[in-house]
């Protein structure tokens, strides 16, 4: 029933032993008085990560699963990139007209699929730009207006978005549709937890990591249901679900699910 259960957990932060909360000191701080922001960069958090040991590993032995789901996304993501290539070159014309000197295109340091071994890998995750350049230098004057819970960082109205086109393609999540690249590189699959940053995984405790022993993907259940409504705990308790119950049916609505929620446009900002 579960594909891609932690074995092997352990509650241990990157590089320190065993000790009574959190404190990874990359973004932000876990203790019995909730979370706190803290100074580390997504960069500085990404070093911390790269290669360490989570004391986590995944489940691999669903060969059947895994193979059938790896095969479908391969097939669906090429054909919709292949479908999606001349309405994403014409979006990204509008975006560099609403933004003059940014490109259309823009990545991040995500964090995937603990390796077999249990170690942090990170990847590269493609955007459309929906927010000015250097928005993400912008972060550190915003974060006492953070509404989001736990390690995320959400705001309404955010000043960085690019008026006009950026909420939109926020609203409905055209912004993820290059994701399809890294859905087809294996990076991410259609349907999996969404990769998290970094800065925000350093802050992960036990419950939170095991969310990272599946592939993360364009949807999951919080996207193709309440999205950015979601608390934290919330979004790691939907993850989990998906774990346990992943297949290639609930895949199928998940998929169907997700694309509904980003055509209504339901909890976004």
């Amino acid at each position: 029933m579960a594909s891609e259960v932690a074995s092997g957990a352990s509650n241990v932060p990157v590089g320190q032993g065993p000790r009574p909360c959190r404190e990874d000191g990359a973004g932000f701080r876990g203790d019995a008085d909730g979370w706190i922001e803290t100074s580390l960069t997504n960069d500085e958090a990404a070093a911390i990560l790269r290669g360490a040991d989570s004391g986590i590993a995944p489940d691999l032995s669903r060969r059947g699963y895994r193979f059938a789901k790896r095969a479908f996304d391969v097939v669906a993501s090429g054909a919709a990139i292949a479908v999606l290539l001349v309405p994403g070159a014409v979006l990204s014309a509008v975006i560099c007209a609403k933004s003059p000197g940014a490109g259309p295109l823009y990545s991040q340091l995500r964090v995937g699929r603990l390796g077999r071994d249990g170690t942090y890998r990170l990847f590269r995750m493609w955007k459309f730009r929906s927010m000015v350049p250097h928005a993400d230098e912008m972060l550190k004057d915003l974060i006492d207006k953070n509404e989001a819970d736990g390690p995320l960082f959400k705001i309404k109205d955010d000043p960085r978005i690019i008026p006009g086109i950026g909420k939109f393609i926020r609203k409905h999540s055209i912004d993820e549709l290059p994701q399809l690249i890294n859905v087809f590189a294996g990076d991410m699959s259609l349907v999996g937890p969404r990769p998290a940053l970094p800065r925000e995984v350093a802050a992960y405790d036990e419950r939170a990591k095991r969310t990272l022993c599946a592939k993360p993907g364009c949807g999951g259940v919080w996207q193709a249901s309440t999205r950015s409504d979601s608390l934290f705990d919330e979004k790691v308790a939907m993850d989990l679900e998906y774990i346990e119950k992943s297949s290639v049916g609930y895949d199928l609505g998940l998929i169907f699910g997700t694309v509904r929620t980003m055509v209504r446009g339901d909890g976004a900002y």
